[in-house]
């Protein structure tokens, strides 16, 4: 495991994850060693850049966090060609399209090596349903379609495991809340920052499914945010199943309610607006 943060702090970091009982090996860099820290990686996790404030939507920290995301995707083009990259760093909706201008710029795009990771939705949505209804959170399931962002974050609270009914209200009290988990968490901190340890809980269950998946693993699935033909936006949520060299099948969202369908077609505009936001900043700042 290699860490690395502009932070003089990051060597620290590592020695402090190197403490972790696990067989795995912890080094920390900063400043100008990112080629170092990057070198030979398989996997990339990329969680940098500012968090939301009371007020902002993830929209809101494109234009910092779409630079800080770019300079990391071109340092992976040249130390790391062939891993697999997984973007946690908002607006994800725009940072992914902006990682593959990149990488395809580079002569190195993959489309079945870059992630959204959205698994923060899905662990949203798994804890507020078991919650509601009293199950095992452990055995919930529930597909999150879509973006990562908002209206574009949709539910499909009729295809939960185990079968459960919701009445009209619940159906519309959990939809919001899941779209908006991130504002509740948010305004919490007062202007402390966003989600930061239920992200990381989710952002490490995603890459956990990845590096299984990578060691030959069979039948693992997540919905992420990938290139995709499922819908007429170029990248969409959906469920994933990984393999040895990352995306192995793109699935489907299934059969779904009206009320499901109304959600998807409204965001669709958005997601793909987004998406094409991305694009043309790649466009204009990439030399």
């Amino acid at each position: 495991l290699t860490c690395y943060d502009v932070a003089p702090v990051t060597p620290g970091v590592a020695a402090d994850l190197s403490h972790c009982s696990s067989n795995s090996k912890a080094t920390g860099y900063s400043g100008e060693d990112l080629h170092k820290a990057l070198d030979g990686c398989q996997v990339v996790v990329i969680p940098a850049g500012v968090p939301r404030k009371p007020g902002m939507t993830r929209d809101d920290l494109f234009n910092t966090n779409a630079s800080i995301v770019a300079n990391l995707v071109k340092a992976c083009a040249k130390a790391c060609p062939k891993a697999c990259l997984l973007i946690i760093s908002n607006p994800v909706n725009s940072t992914v399209p902006i990682a593959a201008e990149i990488l395809k710029k580079a002569g190195v795009y993959d489309p079945n090596r870059l992630f959204g990771v959205t698994t923060l939705d899905v662990v949203r949505a798994r804890t507020f349903v078991a919650n509601a209804k009293g199950l095992d959170v452990n055995k919930v399931t529930v597909p999150v379609i879509g973006g990562h962002a908002g209206t574009t974050i949709v539910p499909l609270l009729s295809q939960v495991q185990p079968k459960v009914s919701f009445t009209e209200p619940e159906v519309d009290a959990l939809t919001q809340r899941i779209m908006f988990g991130g504002d509740e968490v948010v305004k919490a901190k007062a202007g402390g920052g966003s989600a930061t340890l239920s992200m990381a809980y989710a952002g490490a269950e995603f890459a956990d499914s990845v590096m299984a998946a990578l060691s030959g693993d069979k039948g693992v699935t997540e919905c992420t945010f990938v290139e995709s033909k499922i819908t007429d936006s170029p990248f969409f949520s959906s469920p994933v199943t990984l393999g040895k060299n990352g995306v192995e099948t793109i699935h489907g969202y299934g059969t779904v309610n009206d009320k499901e369908k109304k959600l998807i077609a409204d965001m669709l505009p958005d997601l793909k607006a987004q998406a094409a936001k991305g694009v043309e900043w790649a466009k204009a700042n990439l030399k």
